[in-house]
């Protein structure tokens, strides 16, 4: 089984999350994607994690985060791809910045995002779940280690 590495940001601002539903990739059967997730992408072989989330930021949205702690490590298999997912999700200090993301100015945003705004956790289909079902400002605002997600 290989293993994918990826890293998303976390910003919520007035109650609502910055999240981004992506454009279907070739081949994706209808309404696949038809959710919404946290902006980011995958790390690259030897990259230091936290050079691949500012780089993911700001290819796909155009602004560099201020990264503030991280908040979750999630890890899930792709059953469908024989793929063992692990992810890292930071803090976003800076949210009010990605209040008005051009994706034009971007180098990957049109290419692989739909739409992006900050939606309400819990009216919103959002992947992974545990993003509508915990508290993310109160956990944000407290001073708890990261939390381990397995599914």
């Amino acid at each position: 089984m290989d293993r994918s590495v990826s890293v998303r940001g976390i910003a919520v601002l007035d109650g609502k999350l910055l999240c981004v539903r992506l454009k279907p990739y070739p081949g994706a059967i209808q309404g696949e994607y038809d959710f919404w997730c946290l902006p980011g992408g995958g790390v690259d072989g030897g990259e230091p994690i936290l050079d691949a989330f500012k780089r993911e930021m700001v290819e796909e949205l155009g602004i560099e985060p201020k990264t503030g702690r991280l908040l979750y490590v999630h890890q899930f298999i792709r059953k469908d791809k024989n793929i063992d997912m692990l992810e890292f999700f930071f803090h976003i200090e800076n949210p009010e910045d990605y209040r008005h993301v051009d994706l034009a100015k971007t180098t990957h945003g049109t290419e692989e995002i739909e739409e992006i705004g900050f939606v309400d956790p819990g009216t919103t289909h959002i992947l992974p779940d545990f993003l509508t079902t915990d508290d993310l400002a109160g956990f944000i605002a407290g001073n708890e280690p990261p939390r381990f997600v397995y599914r």
